[in-house]
Formats: structure tokens, sequence, C-alpha cells
């Protein structure tokens, strides 16, 4: 039985190992608000800061989360909570970043950082498979949803093709593009700025939510009583999100928390919905 166990655990460590990988990596995961998770080869586990991204992989975000993605070309993915992401193809072919990645669900915004906009990148985003965004550098915030579908641009120029396969260019800030799943595309229009600042909101980081990004701070929790109610509740924590691990102390920790304000605020949800005891928060 622990052959078994010992088994099964180096082989999900291997299925994400990113040295296994002959593709290029997409770029990483920077920060997030649990719970979120990495889905890669049938399998899952709790998302966490510095992992690598691949094509095949997938993240999906649970509610009340954020996850913010590094790319590789220097730009910035934010998905909003209830997302599914997923990398479909990344190449480099003669200098130039090629990607295809969908936002199968949920509120993601696409930003490329100020140094990189001249850099060449023919990245085309799906969003809830009824509408495509063609992007070479800009700054776009989109959702999909079952009701309606939208893209709006905030900076730059994008390309847009919706249900009925015709291409759109949208190259003025705020121009809005919106569709529902059974019928063609709406006329693009100018969106209230009002609007996209409500909308924004729901990928950007919330202050005291229990940020993780490669910091320095901590929340253990109490011992267990047994080796058996510890493994129970890494079970459950890890299922649900949250990238606890095992200490010799017969303890739980997790890691990489922004601040103490952040780590006060994850302990006080952990406590609340899964009735742990949280020894502290430190670095």
């Amino acid at each position: 039985m622990k052959k078994r166990l010992a088994s099964a655990l180096l082989f999900v460590a291997a299925i994400f190992s990113a040295p296994l990988f002959a593709q290029s990596s997409v770029g990483k995961i920077d920060s997030l608000q649990l719970p979120a998770w990495l889905d890669r080869g049938g399998l899952s586990v709790p998302a966490s800061p510095g992992i690598e991204l691949f094509p095949g992989d997938g993240l999906r975000t649970g509610k009340g989360a954020r996850l913010l993605i590094a790319l590789n070309e220097g730009s910035i993915v934010r998905l909003g909570e209830n997302a599914t992401f997923e990398v479909n193809k990344v190449e480099r072919k003669d200098g130039i970043f090629n990607a295809a990645l969908s936002v199968v669900e949920g509120a993601f915004r696409f930003s490329t950082r100020a140094l990189t906009k001249m850099q060449p990148r023919n990245i085309n985003i799906s969003v809830a498979r009824n509408a495509t965004i063609g992007i070479r550098g800009t700054d776009v915030w989109g959702r999909g949803r079952e009701d309606k579908d939208i893209v709006c641009l905030i900076e730059g120029k994008i390309d847009v093709t919706g249900n009925n396969n015709k291409r759109l260019r949208l190259d003025q800030p705020l121009q809005f593009f919106q569709s529902t799943r059974n019928a063609p595309p709406e006329p693009v229009s100018f969106l209230d700025p009002k609007q996209l600042e409500i909308w924004a909101k729901e990928t950007d980081l919330e202050a005291g939510k229990g940020a993780t990004e490669n910091g320095q701070w901590k929340i253990v929790t109490g011992s267990f009583a047994s080796r058996d109610a510890l493994l129970a509740a890494s079970r459950s924590l890890r299922s649900a999100g949250y990238a606890v691990e095992r200490t010799p102390n017969n303890t739980l920790v997790l890691d990489k928390l922004a601040s103490e304000a952040q780590a006060i605020e994850l302990a006080t949800t952990l406590k609340t919905e899964f009735g742990l005891a949280v020894v502290n928060a430190s670095k």
C-alpha cells in the first residue's frame, strides 16, 4: 500500500514538473486570491505562484478568487472569479511569440506592459468559444458567460471575430463588442467609462483577500490529533483549491502570502470555512 501511494505521488510530481515539457512555456502564475486550481494531464492541484504554464494546461478560479498570469512576452492576463482558462498553443517562430489561449468562462483582462508593446506577438484569445480576439499588443477586458459574451478595448487595436465569422477591427478606446451564444453579434458601440471601472474590479486583486504572490508570510494550523486527521484535512483543503503542505510537526502550512494582513485574512477564512485552528501568521 505504501509503495503504491509513493508511486502515485511520484507520478503526480512528474506530471507537474516543468522540465518534462519539450514545448515552450507561455508564462507562469504570478499571484492569486485563492481558491484556484491547475489542471494538467487529467489531474488537478491547487494553483500557486511560480507554476509555469504549458500547452494543454488549464486554470480554474473559485468564488471570490482572482489569478494573475505573467506571459513570457511581457503581457499580463488577469482572471476573475469562477473563470476557466486554457493554454492551447505556444511557439516562437522567426522571433514572434505565438499563442492561442481560451477563456472558456469568466472575466479576464489582457494588458501588455509599456516596455514590451513593440515586441512582435501574435496572440489569439477565444472567449467562450463564441468570439476570437486577435492581439498584437494592447489592453482589453472581456467576459464569457451563458447570457452574453463581452469584449471591450481599453487601449491599442484588436480584431474580433464573432460567431458569424465576420472580423471587426476595434481601434478606439472603449469600443465595445457583445454577442449572445445563439445570435449574431450586436453592432460595435462605445462603453461608459464608469461601467468599465465596475467591470475592471472583477479581475483586479482585492486588498485584504489573502493574495499569494511569492511573499514571505505564511499561516500554520494547529497540530492534528492523528495522522489520519492531518491527511484528511490536507486532502480537503487541497481539493478546495488551497495549496497547503504538511510539516514534520503534524501541522499544515500555507506560505507565499503577500503580507501579514493577507495572512490574517486567509487564516480567518480557513478557520471559518474549514473549522481549522490557526497557530499563527508569521514570516
